[in-house]
């Protein structure tokens, strides 16, 4: 086995020496290529468009009847592909196009078979010309160009004679809940949590005494999950690719709702309890201050790739159901369009101080489409109120943070001028405020928990025996 590894890393087995992939190589020499690419993004766009073609180039010898395919594949060596050919939970590839049963199947002149294996081996030979050819990271596209690059389709207003002010709910069975504004809420796998608890922070006085049991929020997400080509051809992968993704989410009760690609809700986690879907992400509210935003927000995901927005992320069914979903839970919440926001604006890394920790919709969301504020263009509260900085992952993938984000700091700098002080010492000041409010809400998160483990722990002690009557 060790032998075999070496192998496939391309190092002569034995004496450790490093040698460079065999023409033959494919595994190397792909995996020493994508090495040179440090861009995340571009190294998994390169991976993504070689096993492409080297997926075509096996459709194509499959196609050759056998002692003409196996001569191809073992001079080919097109076999130390195939396992990286299949469904992976990180960005499905298309699969080769599978011929019907009831399809009859054209006869080739047995003097184009020989062609065709040449052809084939050709193509390969091209892929892996492809692999070993230097490669060069792509840039960061421009900010003012990425701005432009549509994510979302968009949807018209709706008429004020046709919305309806309140929504309720109209019919329920066991597997589904159907409102009055058309939206139809799948509640099969629907899973209960913890139960709300969280207290708000305040900008002037800190923690606030009030104990809140209530979503004031909205975080929308994608899930990154597999994905699909939308079409009909692929409907059991569609299908069976949702399934599994909710079978997960409920399991590890990962967000409230998802939206799939045919538009259809699935209500994950209740939405009185918490999901975990936000992580240590801040938020506010005038000078109300949200952390770990698990408890007092609800987790809404598309099932798509959002692709450092550069693709169209959702189709138009997502986008008119999770129009419909977040009217009806601003409807039933009480939800303010300002206390409704993206996850990439919302991400951070506590220990290291940086935002951008996930940056999921951190540009595209179709605001204006779902009745709400341009959060973009909000002033961003993880580096305005605590001085949070961003790093290089977030620059590879954005080109330069959002408008929010830019006009914060030019904030802090003017806050240093007029103290007398550096960026950095007001930075730092921020930064201070933010764990010791943190250290603050986990104490108080740990101590409830406490309490209700205390709690049970006692009622089991006083429960009576299985010989005892009454109380």
């Amino acid at each position: 086995m060790a032998g075999t590894a070496d192998h496939v890393r391309g190092e002569k087995p034995g004496d450790g020496s490093p040698r460079r992939p065999s023409r033959g190589d494919l595994v190397g020499a792909l995996e020493e290529k994508s090495s040179e690419i440090h861009d995340p993004v571009a190294k998994l766009k390169f991976i993504r468009s070689s096993l492409a073609r080297y997926e075509e180039t096996d459709r194509r010898l499959q196609e050759l009847p056998s002692p003409l395919r196996a001569l191809a594949e073992k001079v080919t060596r097109i076999d130390q592909m195939r396992p990286f050919l299949t469904t992976n939970p990180n960005g499905a590839l298309t699969p080769p196009e599978v011929k019907r049963k009831d399809e009859t199947r054209r006869r080739r002149p047995t003097w184009l078979l020989p062609a065709a294996a040449i052809l084939a081996a050709g193509a390969l030979a091209a892929a892996a010309y492809q692999a070993s050819r230097p490669i060069v990271a792509e840039p960061p596209r421009p900010p003012a160009l990425t701005a432009q690059l549509p994510v979302a389709e968009s949807l018209p207003a709706l008429p004020v004679g046709v919305s309806p002010s309140h929504i309720w709910l109209v019919e329920k069975s066991e597997e589904w809940e159907l409102y009055s504004n058309g939206l139809r809420v799948d509640t099969t796998h629907a899973t209960s949590g913890d139960r709300r608890r969280y207290r708000v922070f305040d900008t002037k006085t800190g923690m606030q005494e009030t104990v809140q049991d209530k979503p004031v929020g909205i975080v929308f997400h994608t899930s990154e999950s597999d994905i699909w080509p939308l079409e009909e051809s692929y409907n059991e992968k569609l299908r069976d690719s949702s399934q599994g993704l909710l079978r997960y989410l409920s399991r590890n009760r990962v967000y409230n709702y998802l939206i799939d690609r045919f538009g259809q809700v699935f209500r994950v986690v209740q939405d009185g309890d918490k999901a975990n879907h936000a992580g240590q992400g801040v938020w506010t509210q005038g000078d109300r201050v949200f952390l770990s935003l698990n408890n007092a927000f609800l987790g809404v995901s598309f099932e798509t790739r959002w692709e450092g927005g550069r693709a169209l992320p959702i189709t138009q069914a997502q986008l008119e159901a999770g129009r419909s979903l977040t009217d009806y839970l601003r409807t039933n919440w009480k939800i303010a369009p300002d206390m409704c926001v993206p996850h990439g604006l919302i991400s951070l890394n506590a220990k290291k101080h940086l935002i951008g920790h996930h940056l999921d919709w951190a540009r595209g969301f179709p605001f204006q489409a779902f009745g709400l504020p341009n959060q973009y263009e909000r002033i961003a509260p993880t580096v305005a109120l605590f001085g949070l900085g961003y790093d290089e992952q977030l620059t590879s993938v954005m080109g330069e943070p959002w408008a929010g984000v830019l006009e914060a700091e030019r904030r802090l700098a003017q806050e240093a001028v007029e103290r007398g002080k550096t960026v950095a010492e007001v930075r730092k000041e921020r930064q201070g405020r933010f764990d010791t409010w943190l250290a603050e809400q986990t104490r108080d998160q740990e101590q409830a928990e406490a309490r209700g483990s205390a709690r049970s722990a006692g009622a089991k002690t006083h429960s009576p025996g299985p010989n005892r009557i009454g109380g």
